[in-house]
């Protein structure tokens, strides 16, 4: 209750002060001509009479900007009504100026009527002046029409970012069990090898799933919360690896406190180790991150083994959460390149500052 309240005393005030502004500018415009007359002339009595006169002259536009913007524009012409519209505002205009329409039909002193070649001053003098209530009408048109675009702008915006907020989420979410569910299986294949080191890895993936709930609830984390989470991760991959699988790591981090996206390079090293090593082959895995001035590097090299039908580690959602995320938080700020040659799948990312 009290966080509707406050949001509609903000309202309020905004309205306020949208109010105020107006009337200021309608004030200088009416009042700084005199003001200036009185200056110039050092007469108090021209600077009044030439205020009446201006007074008089823009009485009908003021009104009529007001009524536009505050009464016209919200009940009509936002509503699409626009034959009403324009309809209201010859009503109010010709309300405002009955006078206009009298004139050339009074009589003179001896009963004459004006002179015919008096006519085209008092048409021009007419026209000027329905021009100067029509532009009024325009100015508060305008405003309303800027007012309205920059507040759905506004409404685009923080919708769209309510939505990247949401769907980075849910990429998250995704990540967590996934790659919980590649290092199960990990885990499932060691118990049949060695169940102390399966025992071992269990612990160890107790300490990855607690930084990966607790730690990384926030849109970034120091980078150096996520080397250490590598180096264990790896290390708990590498426990189902055999001495024909050279994992090597190289971590260069110039400085520590430096924040990055929490887990966004983990599915890339999931993605090794799904596809690059081999039981009965020869195979290589090569990690590196590095930082500095110029950006944050990360580079995974393997051996590729195309995965077959056969494993069930995963269905490949990893690298495509992982791209998304990039799209997301890093925009046009990060490249990823992709190569596969001799049987060596390279990929790269760098993210600039």
């Amino acid at each position: 209750m009290y966080i509707c309240n406050m949001k509609k005393d903000l309202i309020k005030r905004k309205d306020i002060g949208l109010l105020l502004m107006q009337l200021a500018v309608w004030g200088a415009i009416i009042l700084i001509p005199p003001l200036v007359t009185f200056l110039a002339t050092r007469n108090t009595s021209s600077g009044v009479t030439f205020f009446r006169m201006l007074w008089f002259n823009l009485q009908s536009p003021f009104l009529l900007y007001f009524i536009n913007f505050y009464i016209f524009w919200p009940l009509l012409a936002a509503k699409r009504r626009y034959v009403l519209f324009v309809l209201a505002n010859i009503a109010v205009f010709l309300l405002l100026n009955p006078g206009l329409f009298l004139f050339g039909h009074h009589p003179g002193p001896q009963g004459a009527h004006l002179p015919e070649n008096a006519w085209l001053g008092m048409f021009s003098g007419f026209f000027v002046y329905f021009l100067l209530n029509l532009a009024s009408i325009s100015a508060a048109i305008v405003l309303r029409h800027f007012l309205r675009t920059r507040q759905i702008r506004k409404q685009l915006e923080e919708e769209r970012h309510k939505n990247t907020e949401a769907e980075l989420a849910w990429l998250k979410n995704q990540i967590n069990p996934h790659f919980l569910f590649n290092t199960l299986n990990n885990i499932s294949s060691l118990t049949q090898i060695d169940a102390d080191a399966a025992q071992d890895a269990i612990a160890q993936l107790s300490d990855l799933l607690r930084y990966a709930i607790y730690k990384t609830n926030q849109p970034m984390v120091p980078i150096s919360g996520e080397v250490e989470f590598m180096r264990n991760y790896i290390s708990l991959m590498q426990l189902r690896c055999n001495e024909k699988t050279t994992v090597s790591t190289q971590f260069d981090i110039a400085n520590p406190q430096l924040e990055i996206a929490p887990l966004i390079f983990i599915s890339l090293i999931e993605n090794a180790f799904k596809h690059g090593v081999s039981s009965n082959r020869p195979s290589f895995i090569d990690i590196r991150l590095s930082q500095n001035d110029e950006g944050i590097t990360f580079r995974c090299a393997n051996t590729n083994f195309p995965k077959d039908d056969a494993d069930r580690s995963g269905k490949g959602i990893g690298l495509e959460n992982t791209r998304r995320r990039l799209d997301l938080l890093y925009s046009d700020r990060y490249e990823w390149e992709q190569l596969l040659e001799n049987d060596i799948y390279t990929t790269t990312i760098t993210i600039y500052p």
